[in-house]
């Protein structure tokens, strides 16, 4: 798809956008052009708590579903929400007509209460509720950004937490997230001192091989089992730096797991603009198409 069809379509998702916006997302089909259409069920519940809800996006033809794309927003593991890739989500929906389209909320983190297990769990539950509800057997494709991204890697590569569902992952799209919390330019992260205190429960029991520090990190666990993995990280971010792309790509490498990784220009929040977008979407699109 080349940069100018991509730009009419990112005038037309922008007007769908706002008509999602206004109308409170009722209409129940999502009609992108050429042929592609989607039906779509809005704030469904994939659990008991009131965070615990996602958008669905089903191909009319569901014969022809390759796998399904769970998308984790970011926010600090403390803060965001869905409604924050679903203009990503589209696009990538016009890209990729032949993948259902999950994007879920999560229990997020809060002074009394930590980001592990809960957001590990949310999303096994989530997909164990979409491999029901659509009634196939097909793989995961995980995609998420910042902190999302995290738990996309995490849920792919960690085998200590009980994930029912861990084995589905196909692939793992991975935009600006910290692979290393343990990476000492990490740490400049300004609100570092949160991710000390609430990542994971510092009183909980963990077997004697393991530290507290070694389970949250994404690059701890990678395998030569690992899912194959794209990344994308921002030439002057400040949030995650360019070193969590290096460290992850070595690990990635060293176990043998088929990957790619890019560099956009920009920060932290400029993988969406128009600029970027684009690029990041043909890569995805290139990259699905080479594993299996």
């Amino acid at each position: 798809m080349g940069f100018s069809i991509f730009m009419s379509m990112n005038k037309f998702l922008s007007i769908l956008f706002l008509i999602f916006i206004v109308f409170g997302c009722k209409e129940k089909t999502v009609n992108l052009g050429e042929d592609i259409s989607f039906d779509q069920e809005m704030d469904v519940s994939y659990g008991r708590d009131s965070q615990q809800k996602l958008d669905l996006y089903i191909p009319k033809n569901k014969d022809s579903i390759k796998g399904i794309f769970v998308m984790i927003h970011g926010g600090g593991w403390k803060s965001g929400n869905k409604t924050n890739l679903t203009f990503f989500t589209l696009s990538l929906m016009q890209k990729l007509p032949d993948y259902a389209f999950a994007n879920i909320n999560y229990r997020l983190a809060y002074a009394n209460s930590f980001v592990l297990p809960n957001q590990t769990n949310d999303i096994d539950s989530a997909i164990g509720f979409l491999l029901k509800k659509l009634n196939i057997n097909t793989k995961v494709v995980l995609l998420g950004n910042s902190a999302g991204a995290h738990l996309s890697m995490l849920y792919g590569y960690n085998s200590f937490f009980d994930l029912k569902h861990h084995n589905k992952v196909k692939a793992v799209v991975n935009i600006v997230g910290p692979a290393d919390l343990s990476d000492q330019d990490f740490k400049n992260y300004s609100d570092y001192a949160f991710i000390e205190k609430h990542m994971i429960d510092l009183h909980s029991p963990v077997p004697t091989d393991l530290t507290n520090r070694d389970i949250p990190n994404p690059v701890y666990w990678i395998n030569e089992k690992s899912p194959p993995t794209v990344s994308f990280y921002g030439s002057t971010d400040h949030v995650v730096p360019l070193s969590q792309k290096r460290i992850l790509d070595s690990a990635l490498h060293k176990n043998g797991i088929y990957n790619e990784s890019f560099e956009f220009p920009g920060g932290h929040l400029d993988w969406d603009q128009e600029k970027n977008a684009p690029f990041l979407i043909d890569k995805i699109d290139e990259f699905l198409k080479k594993i299996k």
